[in-house]
């Protein structure tokens, strides 16, 4: 189980590019690191559009911003250009990263079950050491809340 104050477990998926990228990379930066469940849905797009607004002052505080979803790594192009995102969304369809960091838990809709994407953000910093954990994310003010710790 990753905790507040353990090693961020690396991983490597693909961008919207069609790159591989890692997190050991971005070593020496800090990184928000943020689950949503699907691209152009209205609370995803409204909070990637929070982190996309506020995406100069993460920059100044040489911060990275990954956005991490089981969408397509084409999905995800579409989506960066729909809404003018400026930071990188990783692919994970058969969410191992989901698995691995805690996010891919049963939902219940209208009395369905189903596994999908607990809508989190995690704040590593340069070290690699997880500062904070903001589960089950609400998407109102969370950039903000998520700028105050860096």
């Amino acid at each position: 189980m990753i905790t507040e104050g353990s090693t961020a477990p690396d991983f490597t998926l693909t961008d919207h590019n069609g790159e591989d990228v890692s997190i050991s990379q971005f070593k020496g930066q800090a990184i928000i690191l943020y689950f949503y469940p699907k691209d152009n849905t209205p609370g995803c797009t409204k909070e990637a559009c929070s982190f996309r607004d506020d995406f100069k002052v993460y920059t100044e505080k040489n911060t990275v911003i990954l956005g991490v979803s089981k969408d397509s790594v084409e999905t995800h192009k579409k989506f960066i250009e729909k809404q003018d995102l400026p930071f990188i969304l990783l692919s994970d369809p058969d969410a191992q990263v989901c698995e691995l960091y805690g996010v891919w838990k049963e939902k219940i809709n209208f009395g369905k079950r189903y596994m999908g994407i607990e809508r989190t953000t995690f704040h590593i910093d340069p070290e690699g050491t997880i500062k904070k954990i903001y589960k089950r994310v609400k998407v109102d003010g969370h950039s903000a809340k998520v700028l105050e710790l860096l």
